[in-house]
């Protein structure tokens, strides 16, 4: 089963997808957990797979960065600013990529600092 990270993957099979959905998604309600767990388990198994999980856990990785950055930055009161722009724009990003995910193409985030390689 070949690969092609040309933005779309046709050999993607659906449990592919689904497991490349679920590392997107998983982050809104358990953070990396998921993405953790599917790149550690089903990483192996496809390219697609661990790709995607490798760049939904960047992306918590990156998330959490900027979290962290808002709360200390409460102190100045331009924290209370970007904490619902990390929410939101956070949110929005992850559901667009378990929507690309889910159709099979390569999604990267455009704010992604890139630590798991």
């Amino acid at each position: 089963m070949s690969y092609e990270p040309s933005g779309t993957a046709p050999a993607a099979s659906s449990d592919d997808r689904t497991m490349a959905m679920l590392a997107h998604l998983g982050g809104i309600v358990l953070w990396f957990i998921p993405a953790l767990v599917i790149y550690l388990t089903k990483g192996n198994e496809s390219a697609y797979v661990k790709e995607q999980a490798q760049e939904a856990l960047n992306f918590q990785i990156t998330l959490t960065i900027a979290w962290t950055v808002s709360f200390i930055l409460i102190f100045i009161i331009i924290g209370l600013l970007l904490l619902p722009i990390v929410a939101i724009g956070g949110l929005v990003l992850m559901v667009m990529a378990g929507i690309a995910a889910n159709k099979g193409e390569s999604y990267r985030y455009p704010v992604n600092i890139r630590l798991v390689k």
